[in-house]
């Protein structure tokens, strides 16, 4: 899978989509990446100021990872 992120609720969505595809509910998800379920379900609804070192941590949980690559930036 290669997704491309624009936005807090990009990341959400990829992760809801890869727990239900891993059969997880929330519960189980958060128990197995050692966050809360509160956190987990925010993530999940694309909230903004979701501390970075948790969401890496759910990443990695899930088997997920980031990578970054420069892109040409145009003006104008």
């Amino acid at each position: 899978m290669k997704e491309t992120i624009r936005n807090s609720g990009d990341i959400g969505r990829i992760i809801r989509s890869k727990r239900k595809r891993d059969g997880l509910t929330l519960a189980e998800a958060s128990a197995l990446c050692g966050v809360g379920y509160r956190f987990l379900s925010e993530l999940e609804n694309g909230k903004h100021t979701a501390a970075l070192g948790k969401v890496l941590q759910v990443l990695r949980g899930l088997g997920l990872e980031i990578q970054i690559r420069s892109r040409e930036l145009t003006n104008g």
